[in-house]
């Protein structure tokens, strides 16, 4: 795949949550509780966006390049919409960003790209949905469950599409008057969900509790971005070593690269099931509001 030692560790992270999940919807499916299949087309969404990520699905150059550090303020991805290159064009030559700050807008342009793409895949599986269920000849057989199916996943899509018309807002406002000082938070996917979360049917003290757990997840990613940036350090120095053939050296390097690569693994599952409960809680909140 030629992925980077960080795309590997994240791989490893999707995976394992992909593994967990398939492994608690066989449990529900032998009780019973998934006959509307619901879970297990949620399932493969997410499978397809992982392939798809990962490169793994098939299609040359449909997988998300890393790239850990911008260099001279330029880049190896593409994001895919004329809209965001102009954007992240505008920011670039502005000169109101630091080269640490491109950095971390250009996470955010990558962020925005994959809600897009993860969009993309849900609105196409909702219309094969709606195909099939236009063409069953009998509706009194089991497709009137399929009603509610598509209702679920219209609003889903209309959860997506709200956050990804705030995300390009924000971005659009990043790129003209750089970033503001006095932000709360500074990761993209904190920033969606508290924009998500004062939107959600939550009391001021939920809101509140929801704030102060949203910091400590902020600190979990941050970790976690150390940990990635030291492992591709890591990489390269191994890389390096490699090649001088000295095996005393190579050793201990390998042993640091090892540690590294598992904590890496590590706090990319923690963060990416943290994510995952905290959408899901503020999910349930949004839906409460349309009740």
């Amino acid at each position: 795949l030629h992925l980077s030692a960080v795309k590997l560790a994240e791989l490893h992270s999707d995976l394992k949550i992909q593994e967990k999940d398939e492994l608690s919807w066989k449990k529900l499916k032998a009780e019973g509780l998934d006959e509307d299949g619901e879970k297990e087309a949620k399932l493969r969404r997410n499978l397809n966006v992982i392939m798809t990520k990962y490169g793994m699905n098939g299609k040359k150059d449909s997988q998300l390049v890393d790239t850990n550090r911008i260099k001279d303020g330029t880049e190896s991805d593409t994001l895919d919409d004329p809209r965001l290159e102009k954007l992240w064009s505008k920011a670039k030559t502005s000169g109101k960003f630091s080269d640490e700050d491109l950095d971390k807008l250009w996470r955010e342009f990558k962020h925005h790209k994959e809600k897009i793409h993860e969009y993309n895949i849900l609105l196409e599986t909702v219309s094969r949905t709606e195909d099939m269920h236009k063409n069953v000849i009998n509706p009194s057989e089991e497709n009137v469950v399929k009603e509610e199916i598509l209702h679920n996943k219209h609003r889903e899509l209309k959860d997506k599409l709200r956050s990804i018309n705030q995300g390009f807002e924000r971005l659009r406002k990043i790129s003209h008057q750089g970033y503001d000082t006095t932000s709360e938070f500074e990761e993209p996917r904190v920033i969606d969900l508290w924009d998500m979360a004062k939107s959600a049917n939550f009391t001021e003290k939920e809101l509140e509790s929801f704030r102060e757990e949203l910091k400590h997840f902020e600190a979990k990613i941050e970790k976690h971005h150390h940990y990635q940036k030291q492992l591709e350090i890591s990489h390269q120095k191994l890389k390096h070593v490699e090649e001088t053939g000295d095996k005393d050296h190579l050793n201990r390097n390998k042993e640091k690269y090892a540690m590294l690569e598992e904590k890496t693994k590590e706090l990319g599952y923690k963060v990416k099931k943290h994510l995952q409960d905290l959408s899901s809680r503020i999910s349930q909140g949004l839906q409460h509001n349309e009740l």
